[in-house]
């Protein structure tokens, strides 16, 4: 509850300063609008068709994305650390790929799917892929091989290995990798539209920010971040709660 409380602080003295730089004119509008102008700006957007439109590409976009990445990075660390070798061999090359700025290829994936959504979710399932893979490389690879000699000798299956040993005993690593790989999507979504779409959300921002509109551009951005915050305070709570399941 206190740490609820010192967040909510922090955030009300941000909006504070904000408030009282804007008015004060201390910096120009066309850096930093008043907050009653952004406010103002985001409740004319929430109420055009258009904004709304923006808001389902991009939450579409960042779902199929996510869906990729997730599908992919957990099935890669199961394959992967099915064989010590190909755990030896692929952890570091995963690793190593994952350190590489993705950004700079995104004109590849430009290139290749076309500015359209196909590139926004080729690229954020790409960014995503690789801590889901590698939380789930360490996870798999980590299960107590007492764990699985027993049910070896029990007779199960490959699938019952995986759905009453393997699942369960590497869930909690896994479930940080789904939650770090979400919020890089997210990101990586937004930020591929705001460097080149035809819509989205980020896209708009960057409209904004063509046509020297900044208070419809910074209520763009309090959106997003309003919307990372309460995304990230709902994975936290499900997280919490499938832990403790």
């Amino acid at each position: 509850m206190t740490a609820r409380l010192i967040q909510l602080a922090f955030v009300a003295l941000l909006l504070g300063a904000w408030f009282v730089v804007g008015r004060s004119g201390a910096i120009s509008p066309l850096f930093l609008p008043p907050l009653d102008a952004v406010w103002q700006a985001l409740l004319r957007l929430v109420q055009t068709d258009q904004f709304w439109s923006a808001v389902l590409v991009t939450l579409t976009t960042i779902a199929k994305a996510y869906s990729i990445a997730a599908v992919l990075g957990v099935l890669t660390g199961y394959l992967v650390t099915r064989s010590r070798f190909l755990t030896e061999v692929f952890e570091p090359m995963v690793s190593g790929l994952f350190s590489i700025p993705i950004t700079l290829f995104f004109p590849l994936f430009i290139l290749f799917f076309g500015i359209g959504t196909g590139s926004k979710i080729a690229y954020g399932a790409a960014y995503g892929f690789f801590p889901i893979a590698l939380n789930s490389i360490a996870a798999f690879g980590s299960v107590d091989e007492r764990l699985l000699n027993a049910a070896r000798a029990m007779g199960f299956s490959p699938f019952g290995m995986f759905r009453h040993v393997l699942f369960p005993a590497s869930f909690p690593v896994i479930l940080t990798g789904l939650r770090i790989g979400f919020f890089i999507c997210f990101a990586s979504v937004l930020g591929g539209e705001t460097i080149s779409s035809v819509a989205g959300v980020g896209r708009n921002i960057a409209l904004a920010a063509e046509l020297m509109e900044p208070a419809r551009m910074f209520a763009w951005i309090v959106f997003v971040i309003a919307t990372a915050l309460v995304l990230n305070t709902l994975v936290s709570v499900i997280e919490n709660r499938m832990r403790g399941a």
